[in-house]
């Protein structure tokens, strides 16, 4: 069974292109991968079909091989750009091999360890300006059965010109936050690289009563010494990873004890393959694993896959808002119920993509504005 051919297929997601991709081999058996990426999505879908020709005419079985033979394609490895098609194609590799074996992935991965998922509402509270909408939005997140949620304070340009002001308003929500959720479920903050590392310590400081369950990315991940340095003097558990591609990128920041929780992204961290490596890399280090999940269904997906067997998984980021859209995709959608999702059970990845969905919202340019630095310090 050799490997026969490579599509792509593009769908608009509201604010971003989901890039799907097919892996198909010469009797008709194929896997699903997702290289989704905001912005570049046509250097990157160029990418996958030039990093594909790696492996048309070979063996479909043997995913490490497979994976190494893309690495080392190129005398210039790695980039945003070359590893996420490198994920998609990974992820699709083990799902194809998942149902050429008619089992789950997670299977051939060593799990299940758990049998169902823990998740987080993400980019919850949009927009929340007034301490009576954090309070009724928390509330909302719980009876939708979360046991967490996840909000981004400190995005308004306050914070440039009044920053004492800006500190006082964004605790009074996470107050808000706090008494409508009560006191049993994680409230996350995703900082989004904007703060210093003085200002995220004069932040978390403020917070820290209210027990945030993680600061994500308070200072810009590209210097691994910073974040290990704040995360010494920070109060509150600090979550970073997102951007970090690959054993190699996250090993100052692993050694360094540089975070409390890692958060690679299977879309760009080299698939399953290396995402698993990883994740054994931060056990070593006692660190927690929450996969930064901002893609598709097939992304979702291969996470599940990816923490059901890993020891040292945490939780999973859900994008809530977009759950409909990512159902109507998939023949078998996943099944998130009172804040969990179940482990798919059918082979490989567990689902299919619908056709006729994806050709409802085909693909379109990215609207990439030029803009000034979002950091405000």
């Amino acid at each position: 069974m050799k490997i026969a051919r490579i599509e792509t297929f593009r769908f608009w997601a509201k604010w971003k292109n989901w890039l799907f991709v097919k892996v198909e081999t010469d009797d008709g058996l194929y896997g699903w991968g997702e290289a989704s990426l905001a912005g570049a999505i046509e250097a990157v879908e160029r990418t996958v079909h030039e990093l594909g020709e790696v492996l048309i005419g070979q063996e479909a079985g043997g995913v490490e091989r497979h994976w190494q033979a893309m690495y080392h394609a190129w005398r210039w490895r790695g980039g945003t750009i070359q590893s996420t098609a490198q994920s998609a194609l990974d992820i699709a590799l083990w799902d194809l091999e998942g149902k050429r074996l008619g089992v789950p992935v997670y299977r051939l991965l060593g799990g299940p360890y758990r049998d169902r998922i823990r998740a987080y509402a993400s980019h919850w509270l949009p927009n929340v300006e007034t301490p009576e909408a954090a309070h009724e939005g928390a509330r909302e997140a719980v009876r939708r059965g979360f046991t967490a949620f996840k909000w981004n304070p400190f995005k308004a340009p306050r914070f440039r010109t009044h920053e004492a002001e800006a500190i006082l308003h964004e605790t009074a929500l996470m107050e808000a936050a706090r008494d409508g959720a009560g006191p049993g479920v994680d409230i996350f903050c995703d900082l989004g690289e904007r703060l210093s590392a003085r200002t995220a310590l004069a932040a978390a400081r403020a917070f820290a009563p209210f027990r945030p369950g993680f600061f994500e990315e308070p200072v810009p991940y590209e210097n691994a010494r910073a974040m290990i340095a704040l995360k010494q003097q920070l109060p509150v558990p600090l979550a970073t990873g997102e951007h970090l591609l690959n054993r190699w990128e996250f090993r100052e920041l692993v050694e360094g004890c540089g975070a409390d929780i890692l958060q690679p992204d299977l879309c760009h961290g080299g698939g399953l393959t290396e995402v698993k490596r990883v994740a054994a890399f931060a056990d070593t280090h006692y660190m927690s694993i929450a996969p930064h999940n901002s893609g598709g269904p097939i992304a979702t997906a291969a996470a599940l896959h990816l923490v059901a067997s890993i020891p040292n998984f945490f939780i999973l980021e859900q994008m809530e808002y977009e759950r409909a859209m990512r159902d109507s995709l998939c023949t078998e959608p996943l099944v998130l119920r009172d804040g969990y999702f179940d482990l798919p059970t059918g082979p490989g990845l567990g689902t299919d993509l619908n056709f006729d969905a994806l050709a409802d919202s085909p693909g379109r340019a990215q609207d990439i504005k030029y803009t000034t630095a979002s950091r405000w310090y």
